[in-house]
């Protein structure tokens, strides 16, 4: 925690704690200002290739504001705090994560070694599991943070602040046909622990098992083979294939003997879990896509109202009219499956088309596909990880949302690679 770098600590080695505040995903918000502070002191700023885009991303963003009041046809709600709120905190987080990237660039080797940045990663990758246990043992551990006390009723209800400053072990949803919980901690969403744990897997392999000794490597294994439990009890297919495309990448990119061990590790370990008790279980996910329907009418419902703003968006989600079920809207005590998620809930790709048109959707894609194009070529530990993120970033979009956590993630990652090159 000591030195120019640590803030990158006090969010990533820290993060357990900004959670318990209630802080949580709002913590690089916070952090955001003193790097802000620091970076301006450090003048001139070196910036990232592709830093361009991500300007535009955010000058669209600031465009979009213009069209929060309209209400495109099939959907309801007016103009509101709400709309307001969560428009004004989307814009702090794309603001806040850029910030962040450029502070990573700016600092020196010998300020942040790129080791010990992928090892705060891996601090981080241990909280996650963590906190997966945490779901699946104790799925009703929640409590009112100080955060939560503190904000104004108004405020603090707003379903999407909620998911920020509420602690809470899990979600507990209908997957299978009964109540199951899908552990969340300590991020907002199950989707977001999802995304986050396969990228923090990522990098705690590569800082404990490439860059380690026996004991680092002894220890990151028994920690992966933790996660296994919360990671089935997630009932993440979007996870479960992730997974396993990154070992189909790293089976691919590396050669000779490296990948004959990595084909006998991952034979054992398939041959392991298939005759473990978490096998049956990821049956019946699959045997059951009940989420298929409501994420078809979400993303059909998105598109339908996005192309009444293709170019700039509406600054914000809208609620459709109905769900995949029925005409009615909202939850009530006879329609218990009435309501949906909000639109553009279901993957960053459509989050950014309906907040900002196509437009965004394609800066987006681009920023993270010019990563891949320009890093390709490093064959490096911290090369080959990095781009294998952003490759689960342009998956990710299709059906989780980027936000919150798991943006921080993603340009930390891409971070790497801009320190790396």
């Amino acid at each position: 925690m000591r030195g120019p770098a640590w803030p990158i600590a006090a969010l990533l080695v820290g993060y357990p704690v900004w959670w318990a505040l209630g802080f949580g995903g709002l913590s690089v918000v916070v952090l955001a200002v003193p790097m802000a502070v620091l970076l301006w002191r450090r003048r001139p700023i070196r910036v990232p290739p592709g830093f361009g885009l991500w300007l535009l991303l955010l000058a669209g963003y600031l465009v979009s504001g213009i069209m929060l009041a309209e209400t495109p046809p099939g959907t309801y709600g007016e103009l509101g705090p709400g709309r307001i709120v969560g428009y004004t905190m989307r814009l702090a987080l794309y603001t806040a994560v850029l910030i962040m990237v450029l502070y990573l660039g700016n600092l020196t080797e010998r300020e942040l070694p790129q080791l010990r940045l992928v090892r705060m990663l891996g601090v981080l990758f241990v909280t996650t599991v963590a906190g997966g246990l945490l779901g699946v043992f104790l799925p009703g551990f929640s409590y009112t943070s100080p955060v939560e006390w503190l904000l104004p009723r108004w405020l603090g209800d707003n379903p999407f602040v909620q998911n920020l400053i509420h602690p809470t072990a899990a979600q507990t949803q209908k997957v299978l046909g009964y109540a199951m919980p899908r552990p969340e901690a300590p991020f907002e969403w199950a989707n977001a622990w999802g995304s986050n744990v396969s990228v923090l897997l990522v990098w705690a392999v590569v800082g404990w098992w490439v860059y380690g000794g026996p004991r680092h490597k002894l220890f990151v294994a028994a920690v992966i083979a933790l996660a296994a439990v919360p990671i089935v009890y997630s009932l993440n297919r979007g996870l479960w294939i992730g997974l396993g495309l990154a070992v189909l990448y790293v089976i691919v990119r590396v050669g000779g003997r490296t990948r004959v061990a990595l084909c006998g590790a991952v034979a054992a370990a398939t041959l392991a879990f298939a005759l473990s008790p978490l096998a049956p279980l990821v049956a019946q996910r699959l045997d059951k896509p009940h989420s298929n329907d409501i994420r078809a009418f979400t993303v059909t419902a998105t598109l339908a109202a996005a192309r009444h703003s293709p170019v700039i968006g509406y600054g914000n989600t809208r609620n459709a009219m109905g769900n995949h079920r029925t005409i009615t809207t909202g939850r009530t005590d006879w329609c218990t499956t009435c309501g949906h998620p909000p639109l553009g809930s279901d993957g960053q790709l459509w989050l950014l088309i309906i907040t900002q048109g196509v437009t965004g959707a394609a800066l987006y894609v681009a920023f993270f596909l010019r990563a891949v194009r320009r890093h390709w070529s490093d064959r490096s530990p911290i090369g080959l990880a990095g781009v294998l993120v952003m490759g689960l970033v342009l998956l990710y979009m299709f059906v989780y949302d980027g936000l919150v956590t798991p943006l921080g993630l993603y340009l930390v990652s891409f971070a790497l690679l801009w320190r790396n090159a």
